[in-house]
């Protein structure tokens, strides 16, 4: 004869496990199409100085990233560089950055694979800028985007 209190234990155990075995494969099929991906819901955001603002900004497999930037300091800015230690920047329109001005930068080189987040802080971009007056400044540019083709 079976014991009443083990088969009921049994099957106890059995309806929990099909159970926990179901819910494992939902998690794992979820994780497979990237539903918990957390990096698709991370926001875009692009962040310099007080007083320089980015207008816009994109990261792309082939190109590179470019970022646009207005001055809203008040006065003239010269001097004015991009730098990274993975990326060469170029500005546009080169010279002298006047009081509410938007620039460009375009910076060429890997900035990772399509569909990936790119972090201009793991790159180590930089703005470097001197006032009229003659005092430079290095400010860290944080961007956060992902990247297209």
């Amino acid at each position: 004869m079976i014991n009443k209190k083990g088969q009921a234990a049994m099957e106890f155990l059995m309806t929990y496990g099909w159970a926990l075995l179901v819910v494992l494969i939902a998690i794992g099929a979820l994780a497979s199409f990237g539903v918990l991906n957390p990096g698709q819901f991370l926001p875009e955001t692009c962040t310099v100085a007080p007083g320089i603002s980015c207008i816009d900004f994109s990261a792309s497999d082939t190109d590179g990233l470019i970022v646009m930037m207005q001055n809203g300091m008040g006065i003239a800015l010269t001097d004015v560089t991009l730098d990274s230690t993975g990326l060469t920047c170029t500005v546009a329109p080169a010279g002298d950055w006047g009081a509410g001005e938007v620039v460009t930068f375009t910076c060429t080189g890997a900035v990772g694979t399509e569909g990936e987040m790119y972090s201009g802080t793991e790159d180590g971009l930089t703005l470097d800028y001197t006032v009229s007056g003659g005092l430079e400044h290095s400010k860290a540019v944080s961007i956060m985007t992902k990247i297209g083709a």
